[in-house]
Formats: C-alpha cells, sequence, structure tokens
C-alpha cells in the first residue's frame, strides 16, 4: 500500500483514487495519474499505486504547488465520493426489500484492469466487466477469485513469429489491493484439505467502485513451498494443479466469504472452474443438521451456473482416480458413498469415456443456468440434454443471457466528449434505453467521422510505439518486418483482429487466397491493412503455429507494411484496437463461439463489425449496421466451410467494405460509411452492454433465487424440510404413473393442419392429488428438422375424478395451420415451490 506520508497533504486524495478501480472506467482519474509523470505511467503498466510509489518527491511537491491539478484532483476525488456514496441505487430503487441480499460471483479470472493482470481474457473481462456494471447498478454483489503470483503470461514473438512466454512475479503491495485482516490486524487466512494435508490461504481485496473482489493467495510461509505455488499461474501446471486450485477457489473461497462474515444468498459461478462451491456448501448445510436430500436442494436453489464453453473437450473434467485422491474424505463427511458422490459429476466424454465432469456437478448443484448467447443457449441444451433424460432439447433449463461490455470501460474519451456535446451529459443514465441512442443521428457527419480519424491516429501511434519495442530486440538478428513508420497508416481503411488463437477462430482465413488478399491490401486508389493480436495457450501449438503464419506472411513482398501482428495482447492493446479499428474481423468456426465480446466494444468506438453469423452478432445484425461472413450456411466439411466462407468475406470486402470506406463527398467524408457506423453504434450500445446483462441476471435469476433462498430457509428451513418431504414422496410414486388416452380416433395421433378434436386423457396418479401435477397435451411439428424446437404444449385441465386414484384431464384443441402435427401427452410433477417446471427432473410421457 502507498505510504500515506509520502503524498503532501494536498495529494492525500489520490491515495484513495488509487485504491479503487473505480479509476479505471472514468478517464479523466487516468488522465491525472497520467499527467503526474507520463513515462513512469507507461512503464508502470498504467498502474496508480506503483506510479505513485516510484514518483520523486520533488515531482509530487511541484504538482501540490500546482493549484490546477488540485483543483482538478479535488474534483474528481469529489465525483468518486459521490459515485460511493449516491443513495439509492438503481437496485436499490427497484428491490428495495433485497438490499441486504448478497450475491458471490465466482470466477478463476477477473479482468478488470491491465494494472491487475488476474486474467487471460475474454472470461476474465466479462467477469470484470460484470462487478463493473454491478457497481453501478449497486447490486449488492462480492466476486471471489484466485491472486495468481505470476498471472498470466507476458508475450514476446521472436524474428520468426515463434510465441515466447515469459512470467513476472506480481507484487501486491505495488497493486491497488489490501490485505484482508481480523480486528486485530491479523490476516484472515482460510485452510482446505488436500489429499493429505491442510493448505492455507490469505485472502486480497480489491475495491471495484462499490464492488468487493476477494483473491485467495496461497503464497503464505506456513504452507510447504508446492502449496505456496498452487495460486502461482492462471491456467497453468498439470491435471493435479488444476484440481488444487480448483478446490481452493470453490471450496476455499466459500469459506472466505465466511471467514469476513459473508452470507450471500445466491451464489453465481461463472463457469465450471468453481464447482465445488456447491460441495462445501452441502458440507455446511449438514453440518447445521439438515440430511443430504435437505442440504442438495437448498443448495441448488440458490445457485446460478454459466457455461462459456461449447466444446465438449473444453469443459473442465478430471479422472476418477483423482477424484478418490482429493475427495474421499468429503464425500465420507456428505454421507454418501463413492458412486453416489460420482454420480454428482458423472459424464461420458466425445471419447465414451467416463469422468467426473465439473460442468455436470455444477449443472446438478444448480437449478438455474444459462449460457451466454442465444445460439450458445441451443448448443448448451443439446450438449447437456443426456443429463435431463426425458425432457425436450428446447425445455432443458439452460437458458441464456448475451454476454455484454462494460460501456465506460471500453469507450474512447473522444466519444465520450462527442457523446456529452451532443447527447447530453446523462448518457450513463442511459446506456439500457435504446430511444435515447437514436440521438447519435443528430452528431453531424463530419464530426464523427473526424473523431473516428483522431481515434485512428492515436491507435497508430501508441502501436507503433509497441511495435518499436519488438524491433529494438531483433536489432542483432535478421529479419524482413517494416520500420515502424511503415506501418499503421492512420489515413487508409484499417481492419483487427484480436482474441485468443484457438483454431477454431480461423485467424488465418483471411489468407486462404494469397493473391486476392494482396491486391485488396494493394490497391492504389482503396489500400487495406489489418492488424493482429492475441495470445496462444502455452499447450496449445496449433494456436503458435497460426501467429508464425501470420508473422511469416508480415514479412512477405506484398504484405510488407499492410500486415501487422502486435505482441503482448492487454486490456491497454484491446482499448487502443477497438477504439481505431474501422472494421473489426470475427470469422470463428460456427457454432463455437459461445458470445464473443471484442466485437461489441468496437460499434460504441464507431467501428463496423466484419463477422460469422455466430455468438452474440446474429442477435445483433440488421442489414445496415455491419456486414455477415457466409450468412448462416453450415457444411458437415471443413475445407468446404472454409472455402465457403473466406469466399463471401472476399467479396464483401471487395463489393462492399473497402468501396464504401473510400467513396466520399466534396468534403471527404464516407457518408455510406458513417451511416452504417452510425447504425451500429445506436444498435449495439444498448443492447450489448453489461448494464443490461447484469439487469437481465438479475430479474431473471438473482432475484428470483434470493426469494427462492430466503423462503426455504425461513423458520429453521421448514418449508425446506417440507419440500423435502414433497419431493421424496412424488420421486417415490412417479414410476407407477401411467395414462392413456380417450378420444374418437385415439389410434391416430396425427392432427392434420388446422384440425380441432377433443382430447380427454385418463391418468392413474397412485395417490397423488391432482394438484401436485400438470398434465399437458404435446403438439409437435411432423418436420424431422424441427422436432421439439418446434413444440407447443397446451395445458389439460381436470374433468373430473373417476375414482381409485384416476383422473380425467381434457379439452378441445385445434392445431396450427402450417403443417401437420403429432399429438402426445405428458405428466409434470406441480408445486409452488419449484423454480420451473422441470426444475424436479421428473417427467412421464405418453407411451
Amino acid at each position: 500500500m502507498t505510504d500515506r506520508k509520502s503524498l503532501p497533504d494536498k495529494l492525500q486524495p489520490l491515495e484513495g483514487l488509487s485504491q479503487n478501480l473505480w479509476f479505471s472506467w472514468n478517464h479523466k482519474a487516468l488522465q491525472l495519474f497520467q499527467s503526474i509523470d507520463a513515462e513512469l505511467w507507461e512503464s508502470s503498466g498504467h498502474n496508480p499505486v506503483a506510479l505513485l510509489q516510484d514518483v520523486s518527491a520533488e515531482r509530487l511537491q511541484q504538482l501540490s504547488n500546482d493549484q490546477d491539478f488540485v483543483e482538478k484532483l479535488n474534483r474528481i476525488h469529489q465525483e468518486f465520493q459521490n459515485y460511493l456514496q449516491s443513495q439509492p441505487t438503481v437496485f436499490q430503487q427497484q428491490f428495495p426489500d433485497l438490499t441486504d441480499k448478497i450475491v458471490a460471483y465466482f470466477s478463476a479470472e477477473f479482468g478488470v484492469h491491465e494494472s491487475l493482470p488476474n486474467y487471460s481474457g475474454g472470461l476474465g473481462i466479462l467477469a470484470g466487466d460484470h462487478l463493473k456494471s454491478a457497481s453501478d447498478l449497486g447490486l449488492p454483489l462480492v466476486g471471489v477469485g484466485l491472486f495468481y503470483k505470476y498471472a498470466y503470461f507476458n508475450q514476446q514473438l521472436d524474428e520468426h513469429g515463434n510465441q515466447i512466454e515469459s512470467y513476472d512475479a506480481l507484487d501486491p503491495q505495488r497493486l491497488a489491493l489490501k490485505l484482508v485482516t481480523d480486528s486485530t490486524g491479523q490476516p484472515i487466512k482460510i485452510s482446505v484439505f488436500l489429499k493429505d494435508h491442510e493448505v492455507k490461504a490469505q485472502i486480497w481485496q480489491a475495491d471495484v467502485g462499490r464492488v468487493k473482489l476477494y483473491l485467495l493467495d496461497s503464497n503464505v510461509p506456513e504452507n510447504a513451498p508446492a502449496d505456496q505455488e498452487i495460486t502461482s499461474t492462471l491456467y497453468g501446471g498439470d491435471r493435479e494443479m488444476r484440481i488444487r486450485q480448483e478446490i481452493l477457489l470453490g471450496i476455499g473461497g466459500i469459506r472466505a466469504l465466511r471467514a469476513m462474515g459473508y452470507e450471500p444468498t445466491v451464489i453465481h459461478m461463472n463457469e465450471g472452474h468453481s464447482a465445488f462451491s456447491g460441495l462445501e456448501r452441502l458440507r455446511e448445510l449438514m453440518e447445521k443438521g439438515l440430511t443430504f436430500e435437505e442440504a442438495y436442494q437448498m443448495v441448488r436453489n440458490s445457485a446460478l451456473f454459466t457455461t462459456h464453453t461449447p466444446i465438449p473437450a473444453g469443459n473442465e473434467a478430471f479422472e476418477f482416480d483423482l477424484m478418490r485422491a482429493y475427495f474421499k474424505p468429503f464425500w465420507e463427511n456428505l454421507g454418501l458413498g463413492e458412486q453416489q458422490f460420482f454420480d454428482l459429476g458423472r459424464n461420458v466424454n466425445e471419447h465414451k469415456h467416463e469422468n467426473f465432469s465439473l460442468t455436470v456437478l455444477a449443472l446438478n448443484l444448480s437449478s438455474m443456468a444459462n449460457g451466454v448467447s442465444a445460439i450458445h443457449g441451443n448448443v448448451s441444451r443439446a450438449m447437456w440434454k443426456h443429463i435431463f433424460p426425458g425432457i425436450p432439447e428446447s425445455e432443458i433449463p439452460i437458458g441464456h443471457i448475451t454476454n455484454g461490455i462494460h460501456t465506460e470501460t471500453w469507450l474512447h474519451p473522444l466519444m465520450i466528449q462527442m457523446f456529452e456535446e451532443y447527447l447530453g451529459k446523462d448518457w450513463r443514465e442511459n446506456i439500457r434505453n435504446a430511444e435515447y441512442w437514436k440521438k447519435i443521428d443528430d452528431v453531424p457527419d463530419s464530426v464523427f467521422w473526424q473523431t473516428m480519424q483522431e481515434m485512428r491516429q492515436e491507435m497508430a501511434d501508441y502501436l507503433r510505439a509497441e511495435y518499436q519495442k519488438r524491433l529494438e530486440r531483433f536489432a542483432n538478428a535478421e529479419h524482413h518486418f517494416p520500420a515502424p513508420d511503415a506501418i499503421l497508416d492512420p489515413n487508409i481503411l484499417t481492419i483487427g483482429f484480436a482474441r485468443r488463437f484457438a483454431p477454431y477462430k480461423r485467424a488465418t482465413l483471411i489468407f486462404r487466397d494469397p493473391e486476392r488478399l494482396k491486391k485488396i491490401l494493394n490497391d492504389p486508389q482503396r489500400p487495406v491493412q489489418i492488424i493482429f493480436a492475441g495470445k496462444a495457450h502455452p499447450h496449445n501449438d496449433a494456436g503458435k503455429e497460426l501467429i508464425r503464419t501470420i508473422n511469416r506472411f508480415a514479412q512477405e513482398e506484398g504484405y510488407r507494411g499492410k500486415i501487422v501482428f502486435v505482441e503482448g495482447y492487454s486490456m491497454a492493446i484491446s482499448r487502443a484496437m477497438v477504439s481505431g479499428s474501422d472494421v473489426w474481423l470475427n470469422n470463428p468456426r460456427r457454432p463455437l463461439e459461445a458470445s464473443g465480446t471484442s466485437g461489441q466494444k468496437v460499434p460504441i468506438n464507431g467501428g463496423i463489425n466484419l463477422s460469422i453469423m455466430d455468438g452474440w452478432w446474429p442477435e445483433a445484425f440488421n442489414g445496415k449496421n455491419g456486414w455477415a461472413i457466409g450468412d448462416d450456411i453450415e457444411f458437415a466439411d471443413p475445407e468446404r466451410q472454409d472455402q465457403h466462407d473466406s469466399q463471401s468475406l472476399y467479396e464483401l470486402l471487395e463489393k462492399e467494405v473497402v468501396p464504401n470506406f473510400y467513396d466520399r463527398d466534396e468534403n471527404g467524408v464516407p457518408l455510406r460509411w458513417v451511416k452504417m457506423a452510425k447504425e451500429s453504434l445506436k444498435t449495439i450500445i444498448h443492447q450489448f452492454s453489461t448494464h443490461r446483462m447484469v439487469w437481465e441476471y438479475i430479474e431473471k435469476y438473482y432475484v428470483p433465487g434470493m426469494k427462492q433462498a430466503t423462503k426455504l430457509s425461513s423458520n429453521q428451513f421448514s418449508l425446506l424440510k417440507e419440500h423435502v418431504r414433497w419431493l421424496k414422496n412424488i420421486s417415490a410414486k412417479w414410476p407407477t404413473i401411467h395414462f392413456s388416452v380417450l378420444s374418437n380416433g385415439a389410434e391416430n395421433r396425427i392432427f392434420s393442419a388446422g384440425e380441432e378434436r377433443d382430447i380427454h386423457v385418463v391418468v392413474h396418479l397412485d395417490g397423488l392429488k391432482p394438484e401436485e401435477v400438470t398434465v399437458e397435451l404435446v403438439l409437435e411439428r411432423q418436420d424431422a428438422l424441427q422436432r421439439s424446437q418446434n413444440m407447443e404444449t397446451v395445458a389439460l385441465p381436470l374433468e373430473k375424478n373417476l375414482g381409485q386414484g384416476q383422473y380425467q384431464y381434457g379439452k378441445k384443441v385445434r392445431a396450427k395451420t402450417d403443417g401437420a402435427y403429432r399429438f402426445s401427452c405428458r405428466v409434470l410433477p406441480r408445486n409452488e415451490n419449484l423454480l420451473h417446471k422441470h426444475d424436479t427432473r421428473l417427467i412421464k410421457w405418453l407411451d
């Protein structure tokens, strides 16, 4: 922590500003820190804590005598205080009776700002943006993660384009972190049992506006060296290291919250890395006297799981032997046998091999679950339908909330200036308001275009400086990379491509026809340049080869100066690229992009997307706000898909993208381009913000979860116990439920288009009450390709009690007129304490 005594009295507010990551989305605060010492600001990685420790006493004294600086500091500090203290917040206004409930948000990585490099890519950036919007909206939420001593790797590229990984140790004393201590000033430490011994961890706190982020750290003297390394690197080490990290995150994270006095109402697991948190919650509740079944239902009814991975192999799983080595004492404490415990996460992978899946565990320990785009919701329901037997794929209880971005973090200051001048100072309060953003059309085209040009120039200056550092390392090596002044011409069409280098993202698709691309890049009247950035995981050789390939092109005649790879991808480089790129290229293999958020950062800065119809883009694209590569055509053959998509990409560039950019009016303004850029901004900024995303989580999951958890836990869990008794009874009797159809022509289960028919069903409930079930008729379109995606359900009301446990249900039903329908019937459990109709996973179909 910065020594307050080292700051002159007039500069004391700098301490509070440096210690709260609110500065990361307040451009005035960032500019203030930069003005202290621009060189130190860059060398510190934009870290205000390190800056204040390293700046000279003379400079600080000089600033304390600078009246303008002091006044600016006081204004920003007052703005900061007003932000922290403003009441009521949006959440408090809407849900005043829930302000004492807390959501605990678990994630393996958090990307709040580059000065705290606790992230590797999109998952972490999303988590950081989630915390920021939670803070802005006043949602009572705490973040839980791990503090990685070496974070993710630093990336450098040699003269051949080979990725070289290096790791710098982080010093918490030089970060916006503080150690969590008890009332006596001693660090609070928790412990987890790993194999045959206890491992301890201390807790670092990062303040993210109003939200607190807690990071567990095993690098404490009580631990053996091997255990100190558990929180060494993000996604590093072998399978055993991974399970140790995830035990610390999940089980240790819950224990850390308890040690600090938190009683979260809802647990949100951001991906499966923290799924073990549910096991710890089971143990806690059983310690309080609940049975396993009661604890299981309590955990499920207060947990949300967000899956991000549309590829089966990408979902975390462990061999049973490894689980046995780490969890045998744990399952014995739960009163479970080995196979019962393994059933909580049992999965058969794509190689027909059984293992323990953290995604399956998370789904089993959560009544609420979601994917991160509409397409990804569909993919997830298909991928995990085997753990919801009998439930139609379209009804599997995995919903979707499409990812967004924290708008103010990713907006360039010039855009903020333009918004405030032409839209109003209240734009922050209107981020979710679609009508408000129509006012972007009031910005003169020339002003809009001039802002784009200035941002492109700023990006070029920044990235050239980064590129220069790379060339300086090559001083004694032979290479063919162009000089810094021969790249990134700020006057020509600039395409950006920056993301994790995984093969499915097809970073080299645009090079499929090298000669055709060369012509596009080198048109003397309408030249184009492409900037690439991104890291490949240290163990991903295929991703590293993609980086080598692009760097080989960057050195070849015809591509030199037009293809640039920027090393060391970070949030800082990302901010530069998304604000200075005219076009954002995204061409993953559909449907493997769960959501993708990099493209959402470009339109708010005036750029335009050129993307495959995957992830979030199909929800945004309207034909006027960007371009769709290859439409949504899918081929079974990857080679044919690549050919189709690359041809579409080239045609769009040649016939639309490039001509639109260079078609200028008499004042040099590309009117068609600006029109599309404005359409892109106004249709995307409100829909794809984390303000919208977090509010959707609040309404769809957090608030229902808060109410459910409060209800079930009231009066010493009396309602929970009653609910579990009901579940046991209905589960025991469910196998004996049977029914038949009474109707004219009952043997004919096909409705012709528009046909109306009386349907009557006799259900034998075997002692269950009619109010405990729902009987439904299901009309399914007779189209093999649609199946349950085109399914209509009709509730059948109770008509009469036939005695001896038999009940008749029925009504007059008319099929739609768009084709033939097959009807079936089903019975579902019904209870007011179910979060959704498939929460029990019990369903009985007409034979």
